[in-house]
């Protein structure tokens, strides 16, 4: 039987001296204008709050409040109802236990919405919750996942092939019918799937007896697997198609990209194919064009850093590097500084493989190594087309690298990338890559090196006490005590998933040269350069930035130990412990001897 109030919404809020009859005959007025029910135009007007009123309705019909974001919700109850109907009637199905169906809704006293609901389920016996409305909309966005839906085109597809994995090319024109259009709706399937989770990337790996899918969230792959693994094929040949790919070669692995338009948002899709064993790996990279170029307060740099990598800069010229592995937000935080310095006084010339973003007034050169069109070919001709500020995608080669410090020292802002694993490393990375140490000291103005980690989830994280593991590694990781400092965790719920994470944030050491340091590099003396970095008073190694995140409770100590178990050299140098032999050692870097360089000639 469904709940019903004893009298009209307005009749018993007016009653129960919630509101008065005045507001009450104003809401009625303004209802027929916003096109709302009562309930919802009172809450617009400010006349009753919304949580005000789910515990009015709550007492009126004696059902429960309930907190979506903290219930575990059955995905194969939430399937009862299709998205478009749950989405409209602003109701979830959250459990099916076989003889009763439980239903959040939003509006427990809107009678229509009920007798739609009991038609859409079938006549059979559900109980009423009663839930905020932005939980119920932020839960449809979490819940409707396109999982059923890619496994049921993954079938049909299958189906309309067999068991062969021979598919006819011809067939897959766009805009076709038949296969291909299937193909196409299982596409747009798994790009609206990954927007709507905030993936950044998609995988797509052929194996004996499945198709593994994965999509990376916050930094983490999570996995679908579909049985129909001959369909791998017609998915790889699409994709070629939409990336303007060699279609016949599959020997070799390709690179390419295309965009397209997923819930209002134009997203850049980056395409690499890899030949393996059971055929062609996909893996794309989505790109949010829409998003815009993030500042530099967005993208998690603190203030203290912010002002002080500004002052650089605003420097007329010289080298400046960000480095981090793959994935840790490089070239994020190349475009936020890009954005900061383009100006109509200067002229930016970027040299990028591929180009992520585009920018106004921004010359953009993409990189084709096919037709001779290299980093260094492209550097060459930059210097000659009159620049103020250069940007070097990658520093992947000694060659490249040269060209990038002669642009420093003859007077222009050079901004580039490196792999390694912290700042210090960098410069010793310069040095390895054959650049002679006393232009790398001319040149080189300041190194950012970075990571990204997972933010806790707000919703659910609480403090803990530190386990005595935890406590030992943080005595060795910090050189001041931190015991009675406060940390937090998270347990998961409905927001994060049951991750216990939502989202990431970026963490930041900058390293700029003094004369302690320059002094080192001019007579090639890596370790004295080490320990001269290390000492500046401005230098803060990333795990310590990171451990500042997790006394302040945005992350755990998890994500902070994950940086220090990468690299021990993170831990500040203490009076009790010697000075390593040589930086070089604990960077995992090997300093060969160093051949003569086309830059001594800039002497």
């Amino acid at each position: 039987m469904k709940p019903q109030l004893k009298k009209r919404l307005g009749d018993l809020l007016v009653d129960e001296q919630l509101i008065s009859e005045v507001q009450l005959e104003n809401a009625l007025k303004e209802q027929r204008n916003l096109g709302l029910k009562l309930g919802a135009t009172l809450i617009h007007l400010g006349y009753i709050d919304e949580d005000q009123m789910l515990t009015f309705l709550a007492q009126q019909l004696n059902i429960k409040i309930v907190n979506l974001l903290q219930v575990k919700i059955d995905h194969n109850a939430v399937q009862l109802i299709p998205e478009v109907h749950a989405r409209r009637l602003r109701a979830l199905a959250i459990h099916d236990n076989g003889e009763m169906i439980t239903l959040v809704v939003s509006d427990p006293a809107d009678l229509h919405s009920l007798d739609v609901l009991s038609t859409l389920l079938k006549g059979r016996p559900f109980e009423l919750m009663i839930a905020r409305e932005d939980q119920l909309i932020e839960s449809f966005d979490r819940v409707y996942r396109r999982t059923k839906e890619i496994a049921s085109f993954a079938v049909k597809l299958s189906e309309e092939h067999g068991e062969t994995s021979a598919f006819d090319v011809s067939g897959l024109e766009l805009g076709g019918e038949g296969s291909d259009a299937t193909v196409v709706k299982l596409l747009q399937s798994l790009f609206e799937d990954a927007v709507q989770v905030g993936a950044s990337d998609i995988h797509i790996e052929p194996d004996e007896k499945v198709l593994r899918i994965r999509q990376r969230v916050d930094g983490v792959l999570q996995e679908t697997l579909l049985p129909e693994s001959g369909i791998a094929s017609a998915l790889v040949l699409r994709l070629k198609l939409m990336a303007q790919l060699d279609i016949s070669e599959k020997r070799l692995p390709q690179d390419g990209r295309f965009n397209i338009k997923i819930k209002g948002k134009s997203i850049d899709i980056r395409v690499s194919t890899m030949p393996i064993q059971e055929g062609e790996s996909v893996v794309m990279r989505l790109l949010d064009q829409s998003a815009g170029i993030l500042t530099f307060d967005e993208i998690g740099i603190p203030p203290h850093l912010r002002v002080r990598l500004e002052l650089q800069l605003k420097r007329p010229n010289g080298l400046i590097l960000v480095t981090g592995p793959t994935g840790s937000g490089k070239t994020t935080t190349l475009y936020s500084a890009l954005n900061i310095l383009n100006k109509p006084g200067n002229k930016i010339i970027t040299v990028e493989d591929p180009v992520e973003y585009r920018l106004p007034r921004v010359n953009q050169v993409q990189v084709n190594t096919k037709i001779g069109l290299t980093f260094s070919t492209v550097l060459r001709t930059a210097l000659r087309q009159d620049p103020d500020i250069l940007l070097v995608g990658e520093m992947r080669d000694s060659e490249t690298m040269e060209i990038g410090i002669r642009g420093a020292l003859t007077g222009h802002l050079v901004l580039s990338t490196l792999h390694t694993n912290d700042a210090i490393s960098s410069t010793l990375r310069l040095l390895d890559m054959g650049a002679p140490g006393y232009l790398v000291a001319s040149a080189l103005r300041a190194v950012i090196a970075q990571r990204l980690i997972r933010r806790l989830c707000g919703n659910c994280k609480t403090q803990h006490e530190t386990p005595l593991d935890q406590q030992l590694l943080l005595d060795q990781l910090s050189s001041e005590s931190l015991q009675g400092t406060s940390f937090y965790c998270a347990p998961g719920c409905q927001r994060c998933q049951f991750t216990g994470y939502r989202g990431r944030i970026g963490v930041f050491e900058l390293l700029e040269l003094d004369d302690d340091m320059i002094s080192a590099l001019r007579i090639d003396d890596t370790e004295a350069f080490s320990v001269a970095a290390k000492k500046s008073p401005y230098f803060e190694p990333l795990a310590i930035a990171a451990l500042d995140y997790a006394k302040q409770g945005i992350t755990s100590l998890e994500e902070v130990f994950k940086l220090v178990d990468r690299f021990e050299s993170v831990a500040p140098v203490k009076q009790s412990q010697p000075v390593p032999d040589s930086e070089s050692a604990e960077s995992g870097l090997t300093l060969a001897p160093r051949e003569p360089s086309s830059l001594d000639t800039l002497r």
